[in-house]
């Protein structure tokens, strides 16, 4: 088998227009498309991560919480790479979210921290 890239990453938020506008208007990813499914009572939104990956945001009702964070088993966290970690910072700082100290890669020497969504799943920005 041989992939070229990761395509999606599909997101369950427990409040659609609450993420929506979290990740369209705060972090800045551009509509694909958005979709209402009657028969589910369920949106799913296709939103452009940088030039190739995308984020399907979905709603449902009566979703279960997720069961710890972020040392659940299964999905662990969600990175975005960013060019400059500390103006990143201050821009989700701007916007009143939270954020991790910065720290440093004992691998790479690359800086890292993490902040969460409107859900509290643990999202990572890492420095290029």
């Amino acid at each position: 088998m041989k992939t070229t890239g990761i395509h999606h990453v599909a997101i369950i938020c427990s409040d659609y227009q609450r993420s929506k506008k979290f990740y369209v208007e705060v972090l800045g990813f551009s509509i694909i498309q958005e979709t209402f499914r009657a028969e589910r009572n369920s949106y799913k939104l296709d939103l452009r991560v940088g030039e190739n990956t995308q984020i399907e945001l979905f709603s449902f009702p009566n979703t279960p919480p997720r069961a710890s964070n972020p040392e659940a088993c299964g999905l662990r966290h969600l990175a975005f790479q960013v060019d400059d970690i500390e103006q990143t910072v201050f821009y989700l700082k701007s916007h009143d979210i939270e954020v991790e100290n910065i720290r440093i890669d004992e691998v790479t020497g690359k800086k890292f921290t993490f902040f969460q969504d409107p859900d509290n799943l643990p999202l990572e920005i890492y420095e290029n």
